[in-house]
């Protein structure tokens, strides 16, 4: 893998790299949108469910009919996901900007001002430039607690360590943003009904990223005696508020030899680390 010659990451309170990475849900996790799946009930009208009932109900819809704000509900309506693909690209950076925060919000402002490398793993599908343009609106724009000046600072840490020359502070942001990677699983052939493995396959994608970037990373900063030679293992924190999405990756990470992923439920609006 190809790694960008710039280093981005947090620092600990000694001013070195403290190896830590995020990794985030979107919806009802980092922002509660406004955006709705498209259901039918038994007269054939089209019924909008919001993204936190659908993590509740998406099992369920298609199997047996249920009542639902006064509907019964009994299936997917035609292109059901229709503003969670590339369709409603536009839409999604409207409402992002307007929604309210998720339960990870804070953490995820705390990734944005030191500097850190994240990741959004969604089981949206809209194109991955949405994601990261929605992302750098919330930066330059200082969205709800995101401080772009403190961002820059932090940046220009790691290009100091790297004997970088300093860059304009909008072309920092954008290569900022794209050293972080999005995920929208059901982006062209993936699932939004059963996002699991999808979301599964893409943290296997970013965990070895993080693993090849920590290690150049810290290369660089033991060659400017900014270290010492004991590489510190990095960890990702991933959150999501979907139960099965938290279970199904929980379960398969933990399987994994030497695993860095921490999983992080935000269901009912509560950060709980799952042991």
């Amino acid at each position: 893998m190809k790694i960008r010659k710039i280093l981005k990451e947090g620092f600990d309170e000694e001013g070195t790299p403290d190896m830590k990475y995020y990794s985030f849900d979107w919806d009802d996790n980092i922002a509660v949108m406004p955006t709705k799946i498209v259901l039918l009930d038994e007269e054939g009208n089209e019924v909008g469910m919001s993204t936190e009932d659908f993590a509740e109900y998406r099992t369920e819809i298609g199997k047996e009919p249920f009542e639902y704000e006064g509907h019964t509900i009994t299936g997917f309506a035609e292109d059901a996901f229709r503003y969670f693909r590339t369709l409603g690209d536009k839409q999604f950076i409207v409402d992002s900007m307007t929604a309210k925060p998720g339960p990870a919000w804070d953490d995820f402002v705390e990734a944005i001002n030191n500097g850190s490398i994240f990741s959004i793993v969604t089981a949206r599908g809209h194109h991955p430039n949405t994601l990261k343009e929605a992302c750098y609106n919330y930066i330059v724009s200082n969205h709800n607690g995101i401080d772009s000046n403190e961002l820059v600072k932090n940046l220009e840490k790691y290009r100091d360590l790297a004997d970088e020359e300093q860059l304009s502070k909008k072309d920092m942001i954008r290569e900022y943003l794209d050293m972080c990677r999005f995920y929208p699983v059901s982006y062209g052939e993936g699932s939004a009904t059963n996002p699991e493995e999808g979301k599964i396959k893409a943290l296997k994608e970013f965990i070895q990223y993080v693993r090849d970037l920590s290690q150049h990373i810290h290369k660089k900063a033991f060659l400017k005696n900014k270290v010492s030679n004991n590489f510190v293992i990095p960890s990702i924190g991933f959150s999501d508020d979907d139960p099965r999405n938290v279970e199904k990756v929980k379960s398969h990470f933990d399987q994994e030899p030497d695993n860095i992923l921490k999983t992080y439920s935000t269901a009912g609006g509560v950060k709980k680390l799952q042991n």
